[in-house]
């Protein structure tokens, strides 16, 4: 970016967008730097975009929300928050129970929780990824079954029709479901409608459902809604969520668990 402080809100509202989803993040101090103008400029920058569903605010910065028009890649989502992922799952995975079935979502954190999973027995896993079944196809004890459809090209996951109507013939024992929001108005959204079916559907098929995610989904809403809070047996996320805040999305149903 360039310091050009005579540009409109607008134009420096869309330039801070742009940034963001570039870089997974904004610093308070360094746009004001980069735009030339006052930190309080860009905090009421960042207030409008939250307004608008845009950014969601940190201390001293923002990150871009997940929206019909914008989604992370598998890629970077690899490379964001990996610690915090990576508790997460190992929570998750601790949640298994006797369940000999499992569906595991598109998205990282779904993903290490496949691989984190028990080896010690038999285990059938139904997955949209293929990123997490390239990384258990030759795990002992494991059976994968991909299923198919079209390959979105950012998340490596399958989606339309051909996917949920395998979906639509099985029980399953256990899904981890992964979103880009949660929030205890709108429950459980993502951006992509194809990926709202596939999703809804795999809660359809499932005797049991966990979200897992980090705590960045958490008040964020994406545009399509795929489930309730209420629909969960359990939310798995970090330390990083407020208790508080959990005991609210606890008073829903869920259990919630903090790592």
């Amino acid at each position: 970016m360039t310091a050009n402080p005579a540009r409109t809100a607008e134009e420096r509202q869309r330039e801070i967008v742009r940034h963001a989803r570039a870089t997974g993040s904004v610093d308070v101090t360094a746009l004001a730097a980069e735009l030339g103008v006052a930190k309080e400029t860009v905090r009421r920058d960042l207030r409008t975009l939250e307004d608008h569903g845009l950014l969601r605010r940190t201390h001293g910065g923002a990150y871009p929300v997940e929206s019909a028009g914008f989604e992370t890649t598998l890629a970077f989502r690899a490379t964001s928050h990996v610690p915090e992922k990576r508790r997460i799952a190992t929570a998750a995975a601790e949640l298994l129970g006797d369940a000999e079935t499992v569906f595991v979502d598109e998205g990282f954190t779904p993903q290490l929780i496949a691989e984190t999973l028990p080896m010690d027995r038999p285990l059938t896993v139904v997955t949209a990824s293929l990123a997490t079944a390239g990384a258990l196809a030759e795990a002992e004890n494991r059976t994968v079954l991909l299923l198919g459809g079209r390959v979105r090209r950012g998340t490596l996951a399958t989606v339309d029709h051909w996917t949920t109507k395998m979906l639509a013939g099985f029980v399953i024992d256990l899904a981890y479901i992964g979103a880009n929001g949660v929030s205890r108005e709108h429950g459980l959204t993502t951006p992509d409608p194809a990926v709202c079916e596939v999703k809804s559907q795999a809660i359809r098929a499932a005797r049991r459902t966990i979200f897992a995610g980090v705590h960045t989904k958490f008040g964020a809403v994406s545009f399509c809604r795929f489930a309730e809070i209420g629909e969960l047996e359990a939310v798995v996320t970090s330390t990083l969520l407020p208790a508080s805040e959990a005991h609210r999305y606890s008073l829903q149903g869920p259990q919630i668990i903090r790592v």
